[in-house]
């Protein structure tokens, strides 16, 4: 099988092997005896026999890959009958819940091409996305519930480095994709597992500051944005490595920049526009205008993929509102690249951002010993979908409002205050 060999030629081999280690050992932190779940498009076999390799040595139980392919993909659209669209591979999901619920960690090499769906037929993307989150619940919500430990890195397929680099050649454009996923995961550095102590060490000091104030809202302003985020009763931020309720303490996106928290589902008001384009499942949303009232989207535009837009949109009644709300400085690394990824893995990481859809449990002060009932009385959000998209740049300010209203510098000029 010749998996574009010319392309895999153009990526280091020594940093693909540190991204594997990292992957395993910061992302996973995978425990002896533990089974592993992989998710990728075949063209990042690569990094998955790398993986797997560093997975073994680290004592996994056993780890099991299900592979994407585009051709196959597209396939569908192409010949498949109507109602296809409607269905999704629920049993399959099922026995990913059952193998996260017997303790087995999830691993997921991001790294579709972004634009793959942009042809089809807008309605047929949606009733497949749809029809593929609702089986994917019981599955999600052992990820976005924290119970087990998860990652997701990310591999140069040569289709996404042509959409990143559309004017060079593609031996060229993987490589210059390979290099910057690896900058930003920090595996081009000497000791790439001392390099993601140091900075979670750093994002947990801009979580303890955030925490300690208690703040009840942000208050966005920026060209085209001036929006009050509530925060939900209870939040508490992260950043960085998290402990999952299994007791492992893993990394669960690298690269990552944010601090991030619940915001209250029923108390967003105002309008924000976006900063960047959203890539979202194959199709390019981008200049999202939103407005906000009680905590709900009532008015929603987009230059481009605004019908995708909508019918995200009414996917259910928590993808109106929102699920996250994450602060990250201009100058982070991804940004300060000036790459535009379309990815929100990178992208995310470049931009302060929101997202639409289903809250993270672990992100309420015990959250791991709340019901779903006192969560949704706290304002967290419940959706089939988690959607991040950006809104942060070097023109938007952040303020900190506290209870009595009196407000705290959080960003100026999209820095740290």
């Amino acid at each position: 099988m010749n998996i574009q060999t010319q392309s895999i030629s153009a990526v280091d081999p020594i940093k693909l092997e540190k991204l594997a280690e990292v992957a395993v050992k910061v992302g996973l932190q995978l425990q002896h005896g533990q089974d592993l779940i992989i998710t990728a498009p075949i063209a990042a076999l690569p990094l998955v026999r790398l993986i797997t390799k560093h997975a073994y040595m680290a004592g996994a139980g056993l780890v099991t890959t299900f592979y994407a392919d585009e051709v196959t993909t597209l396939a569908r659209y192409a010949h498949a009958p109507d109602d296809s669209f409607d269905k999704a591979s629920g049993w399959l999901y099922e026995g990913m819940a059952r193998a996260f619920a017997g303790g087995a960690a999830r691993l997921a090499i991001a790294g579709d091409n972004p634009l793959l769906l942009a042809d089809q037929d807008p309605a047929k993307v949606a009733r497949a996305n749809k029809a593929n989150s609702m089986a994917y619940k019981p599955a999600l919500e052992k990820i976005s519930n924290f119970d087990i430990n998860w990652n997701i890195v990310s591999y140069p397929n040569p289709s996404w480095a042509k959409v990143v680099f559309p004017d060079l050649p593609e031996e060229e454009a993987v490589f210059k994709l390979a290099e910057a996923i690896f900058a930003a995961s920090r595996v081009d550095l000497a000791d790439p597992v001392a390099a993601w102590a140091a900075h979670n060490t750093t994002l947990r000091s801009r979580s303890d500051w955030l925490n300690g104030e208690r703040f009840e809202a942000l208050h966005f302003t920026g060209p085209g944005t001036d929006l009050r985020v509530g925060l939900a009763d209870g939040h508490e931020w992260h950043g960085g490595a998290s402990t999952a309720k299994n007791g492992i303490t893993c990394n669960p996106n690298i690269p990552t920049e944010e601090v991030f928290t619940t915001p209250h589902a029923l108390k967003v008001e105002g309008h924000v526009s976006s900063t960047k384009p959203l890539s979202h499942q194959g199709t390019l949303i981008d200049e999202i205008q939103v407005r906000f009232e009680g905590g709900r989207i009532v008015e929603a535009k987009a230059s481009k993929g605004e019908a995708v837009l909508n019918k995200v949109l009414d996917t259910d009644e928590g993808a109106r509102r929102l699920g996250e709300v994450a602060l990250v400085p201009h100058s982070s690394p991804i940004s300060k690249s000036g790459i535009l990824f379309y990815n929100t893995l990178f992208d995310e990481n470049a931009s302060c951002h929101i997202a639409l859809g289903q809250c993270y449990s672990k992100c309420f002060l015990d959250g791991a010993s709340l019901s779903q009932e006192q969560i949704t009385a706290q304002g967290g959000n419940s959706s089939l979908i988690h959607i991040d998209w950006m809104i942060g740049s070097d023109k938007v300010d952040i303020d900190g409002i506290k209870p009595d209203g009196s407000k705290v510098p959080v960003m100026r000029k999209g820095e740290w205050a």
